[in-house]
C-alpha cells in the first residue's frame, strides 16, 4: 500500500512586508481675505441697489423739456409792447394858455409826453416840455386829468421830474430795463403824442449807441444818448422807448434834421433810462 504524499505548506514563514509609513502634506495656510478691497464694490454694489429700489417705488413724474430761452419767452410784436406800456403814458401839457389879444386866439404852451413810473404818481418828461411854463397838466391814459408841479430837473440830461397831484384808482407805472444789453438792431417801440395826436405808436430798432446830440436851440450837448429810427416828431418828447418786451430803456428826447422842418427823417434820440433814474433818486439797477 502506496504512501500518500502529504501536501502541506511549509512550515517556514516569510517575514510580513514592512509597512511604509508616509508622511501626510502639511495643510497650505489660508489667506486672509482683503476686506478693504471689498468696500468699495460693495458700496457702489449697495448705492445701485437703494437707486433702484427708490426708482421702482418712487411715483412716476414727467420730467418737462428744456427749451431754450427764445422757444420759451418769445419777445412781443410792436402791438403788444404797446398795449403793455400804454397804461403808463401819459399827455404833458404846459400852461397857463396865453391869450393873443390881437388876433383873439388862444397859443398853447409846449405838448409833449410822459411815462408814469412810480405808482404815487411821479412822472418823466422832457425838461424842454414843461421849462418855463407857469402851470402843468397831464391826462392819464384813463382820461383822468390832473395838475402837476417840477419836482426834480436835471438839465444836462434834458430831463424833468413830474408830480401829479390826482391820480387815477388803478394807476400802472411802467417797467423799466437797463440798457446795458442793449445792441444795434434790437427793436424798440416809441410812443407818444406826435403834434399832439396819439397815443401813437412807432416801431423800427436801435441805430447805435453814445450818441452826442445838440439841441435845436444849440444850447446844450447832450452826450451818451440811443439812436433810433422809430419815427418821433415834437410832442413825442418825453415819451417812453420800450423794448419788444414793452420794457422802458429810454426817454425820447429829440430828432436830427439838418433843415428847420423839425420833421422826422429817420434818426431819433433817447436819454437812457439809466440817467433818467438817476434824477428821481432811483437805482432800480
Amino acid at each position: 500500500m502506496k504512501k500518500r504524499v502529504a501536501v502541506y505548506s511549509s512550515s517556514r514563514r516569510l517575514p510580513p512586508a514592512p509597512v511604509v509609513r508616509t508622511q501626510a502634506a502639511a495643510p497650505r495656510p489660508r489667506k486672509p481675505i482683503a476686506w478693504k478691497k471689498l468696500r468699495l464694490p460693495a458700496a457702489v454694489a449697495a448705492g445701485v441697489l437703494i437707486l433702484m429700489v427708490m426708482f421702482i417705488l418712487a411715483p412716476s413724474q414727467a420730467v418737462p423739456p428744456v427749451l431754450p430761452p427764445e422757444a420759451a419767452a418769445p419777445p412781443l410784436t410792436p402791438a403788444e409792447a404797446y398795449e403793455k406800456i400804454r397804461p403808463s403814458v401819459v399827455h404833458v401839457r404846459g400852461i397857463p394858455v396865453v391869450e393873443d389879444a390881437e388876433n383873439d386866439t388862444k397859443v398853447e404852451g409846449n405838448v409833449g409826453t410822459g411815462v408814469v413810473i412810480v405808482d404815487t404818481g411821479i412822472i418823466l418828461t422832457n425838461l424842454h416840455v414843461v421849462y418855463g411854463a407857469k402851470g402843468i397838466k397831464v391826462t392819464f391814459a384813463d382820461g383822468t386829468e390832473s395838475e402837476a408841479e417840477v419836482i426834480g430837473e436835471r438839465p444836462e440830461h434834458d430831463l424833468a421830474v413830474l408830480q401829479a397831484k390826482e391820480l387815477p384808482d388803478d394807476l400802472i407805472p411802467a417797467t423799466i430795463r437797463s440798457t446795458s444789453g442793449l445792441r444795434p438792431g434790437d427793436q424798440v417801440v416809441a410812443v407818444g403824442f406826435p403834434f399832439g395826436i396819439g397815443p401813437s405808436a412807432s416801431a423800427g430798432v436801435i441805430s447805435g449807441l453814445k450818441r452826442e446830440y445838440r439841441s435845436a436851440a444849440g444850447k446844450r450837448l447832450l452826450t451818451n444818448l440811443i439812436q433810433f429810427d422809430a419815427a418821433v416828431n415834437p410832442g413825442n418828447s418825453g415819451g417812453p422807448l420800450v423794448t419788444a418786451d414793452g420794457e422802458v430803456v429810454g426817454i425820447v428826447t429829440g430828432l436830427l434834421n439838418p433843415t428847420e422842418q423839425r420833421v422826422f427823417i429817420g434818426i431819433g434820440f433817447a436819454v437812457p433810462i439809466e440817467n433818467a433814474a438817476g434824477a428821481v433818486g432811483l437805482n432800480p439797477f
